[in-house]
Formats: C-alpha cells, structure tokens, sequence
C-alpha cells in the first residue's frame, strides 16, 4: 500500500516495553499501531524496549492485521535517536514517528540514515515512511520547511501538551491557547499534500471531552487523531469516517452538478443553497474519505 494513500484515523500508542498491550493494541483495528520508545518507556527500559519492538514486528507472534505498524523513536536532538532506528529497523516497519522535530535538518538526518539501512537490507529507497510530530515552538515556526523537507513524509502531526509546555500556556478543555498552532499544521498539511493528525485526548475517563476535541479536528481538516488508550479508538475513527447520509448528500450534490454541466450551467441552486466549485471539491472530498475508510460510494 501507497503510504501516502493510508488512512490513518486512530493512530494508537502502546509503550514498546510491555508486550501485553502491544498484543491487546494490535487487535483492537485501529488504523495505526505506534509503538513508543519516547515518552511512554522509562529511560532505563530503553533498551528493553527496542528489543520488545523488534521481537513484535518480527516474530510473528503479534497479529497486527490491517494496521500500520509504526515506531516513534525518542527526539533527534536526544543521544537515543539512531540507536532506535537501527535497533528496531530488522522488524521491518512500515513507518517511523519522529517526536520533537523543530527543523527540516531533523527530519533529513533520519530519512538519511533509513536510505543506508534500507539499502543493506535491499529494500527500495523510500519504503519506510515518516510521521513528523510538532510539538514546539520551534517546530510550529518552521512548519513550511519541515512539510517539503522529505518525500518519506506522510503526515504532520500535532502535539498541544509539549507545546503548550514549551510556550509556558496553561492548557484548557476548549485549547484556545493551541489555537493557532492548530490551525497553522493542518493548513501547512493542506499546502503539501499531507494527513494531519490532531494530539491525543488525555482526558481518558472524559468521553464528552474526547468527542468535542474530535469533532473540531474533523471541521478543522484534520484527517485523523492520535489515541492513547483502546477505549478511544473506535469514536475516533467513527468521527473520521463520513456518516451514510452524508455520502448521500454528496453523491447527489455531484449528480446534480455533472447534470448542470451538461446543461451548460455552473452556478445552480440546491437544498436552498447556491452551490459553485467549492461546494463540488467539499463533496468530492466527503466521498473520497468514506471510500478510503472502506465505504461503498458508488451504487
């Protein structure tokens, strides 16, 4: 699978050190399986860590099914970053999450070093993609270079708890103090060709907090949500995946477009709305989300 054409929902973590949720994350469905060596593993278990993650994607004892399996590394500023990458590299991920990336230079650097151990393993160069996570003040000023520095750059990624840390905000439920940074990744996405994908909800036993932090990611253009606990997965890909009477609406938006084409006319009225070329691209897109996340589209 194109990893540019991937849907990524749900991207799920699960500590690289415990075994026990790997297994349980793998099963759950979620579009995206990231198994971590920053945050989520103490710095003494490291270690342990690379080698659980390499034994996961390997051994076969793991059933990831349809998801993406994917590895954040620790930062590339940090002395563990490439020791990471070669570490876990034999288990042959389909991807790589990159925490903390403040410039292009960053991202250069691993995309570098992961051309030289594709080429020893005889892998094509460019196989294993990357997932770019901007979670500094730096990251978010410099989100133009870092979108266009690396053609293995799938997705940007938004991180408000580091952020908000970095700036020294003071987070809260509606995240006006991440606004603009938000909003900044998801338009730079845009620009390049890229997914978006919004921070984690950390309010795990919060259910209306999860769902009203989906839901503006969904009307922001983001295209998927990072999950940090098995409960959230399915909401987030339900609210990433255009609803039937939504697709309906959309197929018959289209139609009634393509029949005023021929018509010879392009304004035209519909539902008591004035519908022109923006409104088509909205529904073109409403229709190619619900495709990629697996629904019929067309009868």
């Amino acid at each position: 699978m194109n990893p540019h054409e991937r849907v990524r929902r749900a991207l799920l973590f699960m500590p690289g050190d415990d075994w026990k949720k790997i297994g349980k994350g793998a099963g759950l469905g979620a579009d995206s399986i990231i198994m971590d060596m920053e945050d989520g593993v103490a710095l003494n278990n490291k270690q342990a860590a690379r080698e659980m993650i390499r034994k996961a994607l390997s051994s076969g004892e793991i059933d990831f099914g349809r998801s993406e399996r994917l590895v954040r590394l620790n930062a590339v500023s940090s002395e563990l970053c490439f020791d990471d990458l070669v570490a876990t590299f034999p288990g042959k991920p389909d991807g790589y999450m990159l925490p903390k990336v403040e410039s292009a230079e960053d991202v250069r650097k691993v995309s570098e070093r992961l051309a030289e151990l594709e080429q020893s393993a005889g892998l094509e160069t460019g196989a294993v993609c990357l997932l770019v996570l901007i979670e500094t003040a730096r990251g978010v000023v410099n989100l133009k270079e870092i979108a266009e520095s690396d053609p293995r750059v799938v997705a940007l990624a938004f991180g408000a708890e580091d952020l908000a840390a970095s700036v020294g905000a003071i987070r809260t439920p509606s995240g006006t103090e991440v606004a603009y940074a938000r909003s900044a990744l998801v338009i730079h996405a845009a620009a390049y060709g890229l997914q978006a994908i919004d921070s984690p909800c950390i309010h795990l036993n919060d259910a209306r907090q999860l769902h009203d932090e989906t839901a503006s990611a969904v009307e922001l253009g983001y295209t998927g949500k990072m999950a940090i606990h098995p409960a959230q997965v399915a909401p987030i890909q339900e609210a990433f995946t255009p609803p039937d009477e939504a697709i309906e609406q959309a197929r018959k938006l289209i139609a009634a477009h393509e029949a005023h084409q021929r018509q010879g006319t392009g304004v035209f009225s519909f539902d008591g709305k004035m519908i022109d070329q923006p409104m088509i691209r909205a529904a073109e897109q409403i229709l190619a989300k619900a495709h990629a996340a697996g629904k019929r589209v067309y009868h």
